[in-house]
């Protein structure tokens, strides 16, 4: 049973919804240069489905987003308990890294078209050089946040560095780490829809395009709805697995 405050929730959406196909029905929003009512948006998804259009194009998209988040997460977080490890490798690389960390992730596609084409590789690229940064950052400051007390602890029983990254920093880090994780996750999937909107033909990002190039608003509605259902859902799977993860952890984090 859905709570109270879920149902509160969903009063807004609701409200929305049905006010959207009233005034739909009353302006007649039937002309192919209009906006479409709710009731045409969703047998325009449904139509998607059947076709099976809505699940090739979430399977492209998913798939350069969560491969791009793998690579660049993985980079981010080496170079990220690297750098909080060794605080003069830190100094020394502090300019390059904000030099270029400033840089829009989409101001690279030019470069990486040039290198990598059209397709997944080029779309993977991009969305691996988004994630790096918030896993490298938070990360970096994750493992410099770890209580000083541990450290003590893990020199007196006279870990190796390595040991030490293992069983001390990265666990005290992880709730912290995780949390940059679903930072980077949102920005996967958003720079994905990006580079696919621009200029990469596929995913949901292009279908979207070429829905409005058709002059289908139902269809090109129906996939930015769907868009932010699929936004939503890997949000709510990532929070699910913090809190089951770290629990209480998990709040204070998020409130930092």
């Amino acid at each position: 049973m859905l709570s109270a405050d879920t149902w509160k929730g969903l009063a807004l959406p609701v409200t929305l919804i049905v006010l959207g196909e009233i005034f739909g029905r009353m302006a007649n929003l039937t002309d192919i240069d209009s906006l479409a009512p709710p009731s045409s948006i969703v047998l325009a998804f449904i139509e998607a489905v059947r076709d099976g259009s809505v699940l090739t194009t979430t399977r492209d998209t998913l798939i350069t987003a969560f491969t791009g988040l793998a690579i660049g997460g993985t980079v981010g977080l080496m170079i990220g308990i690297l750098l909080g490890v060794l605080p003069v490798a830190d100094r020394l690389m502090e300019v390059t890294i904000e030099s270029i960390r400033p840089i829009p992730s989409i101001a690279i596609l030019p470069i990486v078209l040039i290198a990598l084409g059209f397709g997944y590789r080029l779309e993977i690229a991009i969305i691996s050089f988004a994630c790096m940064w918030p896993l490298l950052i938070l990360t970096r400051a994750a493992v410099r946040g770890v209580e000083p007390r541990l450290m003590e602890v893990s020199r007196a029983l006279k870990l190796s560095p390595a040991a030490r990254v293992m069983k001390i920093v990265i666990p005290a880090a992880l709730p912290r780490i995780f949390v940059a994780f679903r930072l980077a996750a949102g920005i996967a999937l958003i720079v994905s829809v990006t580079v696919e909107i621009a200029i990469n033909p596929l995913g949901l990002g292009h279908a979207l395009m070429v829905a409005q190039q058709a002059l289908r608003p139902d269809l090109m509605l129906a996939y930015l709805v769907w868009l932010g259902v699929v936004g939503w859902s890997l949000n709510a799977l990532l929070l699910l697995a913090q809190n089951r993860l770290f629990g209480r952890a998990a709040i204070v984090e998020d409130v930092r």
